[in-house]
């Protein structure tokens, strides 16, 4: 009587190891861009706050600029965050691709787009 062999090869084994492993290495890579893009929605949000009721452009643009040093947030200039005022509210809009390097020639790109009201 022969008994079925169950399970997995240890070809098999190599080749899901080797997929988990690629993806966790992008998941490591891609890390530190969405902890980047936490400090940008969070700075956004706390400068909303600090700014209710103000419509002033420079007093917003310079606590943006305090926390950007402060969060040390990179990929983004705070310059290219827009100001626009719609209705009776300011809007902080920032959208951005952040490119990171993966295997030699490979890259990935994520594409980030937040915003906050100022009311």
């Amino acid at each position: 009587m022969r008994h079925r062999q169950r399970g997995m090869t240890f070809i098999s084994l190599m080749f899901v190891l080797a997929l988990v492993g690629v993806v966790g290495y992008a998941g490591l890579r891609l890390f530190p861009v969405y902890i980047n893009y936490m400090k940008v929605v969070s700075t956004l949000k706390r400068v909303a706050s600090e700014n209710r009721g103000s419509t002033d452009e420079g007093s917003i643009r310079g606590s943006i600029s305090r926390h950007w040093n402060i969060e040390d947030i990179t990929g983004l200039d705070e310059g290219q965050v827009e100001i626009t005022k719609e209705g009776g509210s300011v809007v902080l809009h920032a959208a951005y691709d952040d490119k990171v390097p993966y295997l030699g020639n490979i890259s990935l790109v994520v594409s980030f787009d937040t915003s906050a009201k100022i009311e």
